[in-house]
């Protein structure tokens, strides 16, 4: 079954986290980038994309070429995704001397059909990247590139406490990033669509007025059996896979 990057898009990255859990595929410590990684513009909506990885240095000049001399093959590797990139930096330098990505490299990668960039080091050029409504996560921001070039392209590189290998679907919002194991990936929007069901029984009794213990207590059993049911269902689909 193809997977439906737009409509993943249309939850939030807590609800796909909560849904992969269902699937009991990993740990449910595992698969999601910590506190360091944020969003540079919370505002923008969820993304989904395929892991562009790449490492980065900035404390050291380059040997030789020009510091986007890998940007030509970085985008040209896109074509071995099987969707819209998501481009994920490693910062080398430890501490992070520089930043990461700007107005250039932001630009350049949603011209070429990049649905985000994420970065273990810092942003800049934040105005301008907002301007340009592209997705980005990264630990901080730092008003120079410093020496900033590419070291390597599509090796597994750690990101926020996580390791992240080439083509690994991600998804991304104010909210932290997560990982969506590939061989559940196409149903996991129709799972998250009842879970978000299944939360809104507690919702609606909780917004619907005068409530009490005993209400409170009835509404979240009803919702925990929708979700226990509800991963029991996508659970007995994969045995049977």
């Amino acid at each position: 079954m193809a997977i439906d990057l737009a409509r993943l898009t249309q939850f939030d990255t807590p609800t796909i986290s909560n849904t992969i859990e269902l699937f009991e595929i990993r740990p449910r410590n595992e698969g999601y980038m910590d506190g360091r990684i944020r969003a540079c513009f919370p505002e923008m909506a969820p993304v989904a994309g395929y892991a562009s990885t790449a490492t980065m240095r900035c404390a050291l000049a380059r040997r030789e070429g020009d510091v986007y001399a890998s940007l030509d093959e970085q985008v040209r590797r896109f074509a071995e995704l099987p969707g819209p990139a998501m481009v994920v930096f490693q910062d080398l330098d430890d501490p992070a001397v520089a930043a990461t990505f700007g107005e250039i490299m932001c630009t350049t990668y949603k011209a070429f059909g990049a649905a985000g960039l994420i970065t273990s080091g810092p942003a800049r050029d934040l105005d301008q990247v907002r301007r340009l409504g592209f997705a980005a996560f990264s630990n901080g921001a730092i008003c120079s590139h410093g020496y900033s070039h590419i070291v390597d392209l599509h090796q597994t590189v750690r990101v926020g406490g996580i390791a992240v290998r080439p083509g690994e679907l991600i998804h991304a919002d104010a909210n932290g990033v997560v990982t969506i194991p590939l061989e559940i990936a196409s149903e996991v929007a129709d799972a998250a669509a009842e879970f978000v069901k299944a939360e809104g029984i507690v919702l609606a009794y909780l917004n619907g007025g005068a409530v009490n213990a005993t209400g409170f207590q009835s509404a979240r059993a009803e919702m925990m059996a929708e979700i226990g049911a509800l991963g029991k269902r996508v659970r007995s689909k994969g045995a049977g896979a």
